[in-house]
């Protein structure tokens, strides 16, 4: 089993930054594939970022490319997701997930383990 706690989310103004974390532990494996989705109620998971050993092995979402950055501290145990420009389309529940494999992902059903994620609101 592999355990995922998301946190940084918060309210900020549009235009606006924040840092979301995510810790993982528990049966983990180095270069592990990781990933950050977003969900909003009543519509479909959506693929922001993945990251596979290095942070020069990473994919964005067409949506946030240039504006979202995917990195990890595999020292701490923790992957990243800087927001930056922030819209009011970002709001959404921000989830962390971990893959048993390597490869990078950027579909959600590919992914076997998942945090409770943290709520990110951008205000107009």
């Amino acid at each position: 089993q592999v355990q995922l706690v998301e946190s940084g989310g918060g309210l900020v103004q549009a235009g606006g930054s924040l840092r979301l974390s995510c810790v993982y532990s528990g049966r983990t494996f180095p270069g592990q594939c990781m990933g950050w989705f977003r969900q909003v109620p009543g519509k479909e998971r959506e693929f922001v970022a993945t990251i596979g050993w290095s942070n020069y092995n990473t994919d964005h979402g067409d949506s946030v490319r240039g504006r979202f950055t995917v990195s990890r501290d595999n020292a701490k145990n923790t992957v990243y997701l800087q927001m930056n420009n922030l819209e009011p389309a970002d709001t959404a529940l921000y989830l962390c997930a971990a893959r048993s494999a390597a490869i990078l992902s950027v579909r959600p059903d590919e992914y076997d383990y998942w945090g409770q994620g943290t709520q990110v609101t951008v205000s107009s």
